[in-house]
């Protein structure tokens, strides 16, 4: 009988990185709640005003997440992240200042959390750049593992977190809870080792990197089961955002929910997410592969149908019903789709494909906040709501009429088409 040697511990290094984001994500999560609470409760914000503050807070990983990748490639990772916590630290103080001195406006809150939100997508890049010198490579995933770990709790926790803390001592208190966290996560990062790329791999990376995407972005056009997965994913991530550019409002004026059951509401998303990744290896057992994808859309769409319903039933019960099915169903697809994309993509080429992937979906977030807040100033809440649904119908749609569905298995990697390797030559 043979004996596996015992894994060893993940190495201090990591285990500083992995508090610092476990911290870092529990700040952002807790601040994001608050953000809409302050403004509805505070500021008397309209849907509107909500949705242009939504807008505010996404727009850096938009206009951000490659200049990012550029610096990342050039620069200590370390510093970067110490310097992109510190600044979310910053803005986070600013925003408690402000609010125990009554000046805070809408303005002022959108441009604090758009600065925020710089310190957010620099640590995002940088971070897993920084892993792979901390980690050996045959404990990569387990490192991985507790950082998606620690954000999923994020998810759950933060944002009810912040509204009970809104809800039971105010947003200034909620506002200094954010900014400690942010700055234990700053601490935690202390004692990294510095690791900056040699300037010939900077050059070089600085030079491949917009080549990557355009090339990451072919194959995936070309590709019979990556372009409806990328599609579905824009409208998803546009839709879902419609929604969230108003629902705190509307929760609030509407559904006439506390800050406490608002914060509860939003960490119920989170809670989704963590039964839908435990429930995954026992659906996928029970289904083919193209189902386990499809559950995603269609959850999103049944949750989007919920919410609708809350326009007639005004019951914070089925917008927690709502958020729960937005977490479970399109974690499904997350896992799901992402095992497809390492699946159907060469290796040589998955860097690039993720790449384009994460900006095409992210910089469709402030973009959706911006319809929302639009829509809300024209048409109302209620029709923020139903166009909502009209965008998650829509990825369902389009996922439905591929043939993603009808994958039994795991389909074998396709070769990279002749355009994209005349491309890398």
């Amino acid at each position: 009988m043979t004996h596996r040697p015992p894994r060893t511990a993940l190495p201090p290094a990591f285990r500083r990185l992995g508090w610092s984001n476990l911290l870092a994500q529990f700040s952002e999560q807790l601040a994001l709640a608050a953000a809409p609470l302050a403004a509805v409760l505070l500021l008397a914000a309209s849907p509107s005003d909500i949705g242009w503050l939504q807008t505010a807070q996404t727009m850096p990983f938009l206009l951000l997440s490659i200049p990012a990748g550029l610096i990342v490639d050039k620069t200590s990772r370390r510093a970067l992240i110490l310097g992109s916590e510190g600044l979310r630290s910053l803005t986070l103080a600013a925003c408690v200042l402000l609010l125990l001195s009554g000046g805070l406006t809408l303005p002022l809150l959108a441009a604090l959390g758009f600065a925020g939100a710089i310190g957010t997508v620099c640590y995002s890049v940088a971070a897993p750049a920084l892993l792979p010198t901390l980690v050996p490579t045959a404990r990569l995933a387990d490192a991985n593992r507790w950082l998606e770990l620690a954000r999923s709790i994020a998810y759950a926790a933060g944002p009810a977190l912040g509204g009970a803390l809104v809800g039971w001592i105010g947003a200034p208190m909620a506002y200094a809870v954010a900014t400690a966290l942010s700055v234990l996560a700053v601490t935690s990062l202390i004692g990294l080792p510095t690791a900056v790329p040699s300037r010939e791999q900077a050059i070089d990376q600085r030079r491949a990197m917009m080549s990557d995407l355009r090339e990451g972005a072919l194959f995936i056009l070309r590709h019979d089961l990556l372009r409806p997965v990328l599609l579905t994913a824009i409208a998803f991530n546009t839709a879902w955002f419609v929604l969230q550019a108003v629902f705190v409002a509307y929760s609030v004026q509407n559904l006439r929910m506390s800050a406490t059951a608002v914060g509860l509401t939003l960490g119920i998303y989170g809670a989704g997410m963590i039964a839908g990744a435990l429930a995954t290896p026992a659906i996928a057992r029970c289904v083919s592969f193209g189902t386990l994808v499809l559950l995603g859309p269609v959850g999103g769409f049944v949750a989007a149908l919920v919410m609708l319903l809350t326009l007639w039933i005004a019951s914070p019960l089925l917008a927690g019903l709502s958020f729960f099915l937005f977490g479970a169903g399109p974690i499904l697809w997350t896992i799901a789709t992402i095992t497809l994309r390492q699946a159907v993509t060469p290796v040589t080429m998955l860097g690039r494909v993720s790449a384009f992937i994460m900006t095409a979906t992210f910089g469709a977030r402030p973009i959706g906040a911006a319809i929302g807040a639009a829509l809300a100033s024209r048409a109302g809440v209620a029709a923020c709501l139903a166009v909502a649904a009209a965008g998650f119908l829509i990825q369902l749609m389009v996922i439905v009429s591929s043939p993603v569905p009808r994958l039994r298995t795991l389909p074998q990697p396709a070769p990279v088409c002749p355009a994209t390797v005349a491309t890398t030559a």
